[in-house]
């Protein structure tokens, strides 16, 4: 392999790491794959996942500021999507190795 292809691959391993660790939590992980399959409202997701509003927060706002997700405000609600599309990808991956 040319020097140059390693050090490409050095630098991508280094951002599939910290995407990786970004995906890393299991309820984190569970809010991805719903959001995968379209936009969803907090309160939707609060009953996919069994999770309170303060966890579900917290964890939407961790995510955010990673730039796995994105949202928008809609009158009194608040929906949210994959903003990263490499996300969706890896997502899907998943889905298909661990899920069928």
């Amino acid at each position: 392999m040319k020097s140059k292809d390693l050090q490409a691959m050095a630098a991508n391993c280094g951002s599939a790491a910290r995407m990786l660790k970004q995906l890393a939590h299991p309820r984190r992980l569970q809010l991805l794959c719903h959001l995968a399959e379209g936009e969803k409202s907090v309160g939707e997701l609060e009953r996919l996942c069994l999770a309170s509003q303060s966890q579900m927060s917290q964890f939407l706002t961790r995510m955010r500021s990673e730039g796995l997700v994105d949202c928008q405000r809609q009158g009194s609600n608040v929906f949210y999507r994959i903003q990263d599309p490499r996300v969706r990808e890896l997502i899907a991956a998943m889905h298909k190795v661990f899920c069928r």
